[in-house]
């Protein structure tokens, strides 16, 4: 790059005087100007070349892009055709749990019901296991009582009879 501005200065000043009070001379001059021309015609050209690998890699990365882009559609689609057969599944899934919850609410009362019943006739049944318990212990009782009894008028009868002989 500084050597390119060199000899633009060169070129530029070729109408000057050298540094020794001569003009310049002109074959030196044409010299100058094809050189300049010449780097700045390969300059061009270079940066030409570049451009065109920059495009050239865009179009590359435009070109991936395109196919991203395709393959992403499809895995959309993909996504979407398998999200319709799910939604109506869990649609009927979601019925029969409705159904279901429905008819569980008067079971639910039924047993609530029946449970009431059942806690109501258990303590009846365990009620009537204690007087009967009751009972028991005072039949128990009294047939000890009796037995006492009989075997205290046994024991008398037989001290009468033992005070006859």
């Amino acid at each position: 790059m500084d050597r390119q501005q060199s000899q633009v200065l060169r070129v530029k000043n070729s109408g000057m005087l050298s540094n020794n009070g001569s003009p310049v001379r002109e074959d030196s001059e044409e010299e100058m100007t094809r050189s300049v021309l010449s780097a700045f015609r390969a300059k061009e050209e270079e940066i030409e070349r570049k451009k065109m690998e920059v495009k050239e890699k865009v179009q590359a990365h435009l070109g991936r892009v395109e196919e991203e882009t395709k393959r992403l559609a499809e895995i959309r689609e993909e996504l979407h055709a398998l999200a319709d057969p799910m939604r109506k599944e869990v649609s009927i899934v979601r019925k029969k749990i409705d159904l279901a919850n429905r008819d569980l609410k008067p079971l639910g009362l039924t047993c609530q019901k029946k449970e009431k019943e059942y806690k109501e006739a258990l303590e009846a049944f365990n009620e009537k296991n204690r007087e009967k318990a009751q009972l028991l212990v005072k039949l128990t009782e009294m047939v000890n009582e009796s037995e006492r009894m009989r075997m205290k008028k046994l024991q008398e009868l037989n001290k009468n009879i033992d005070s006859l002989h």
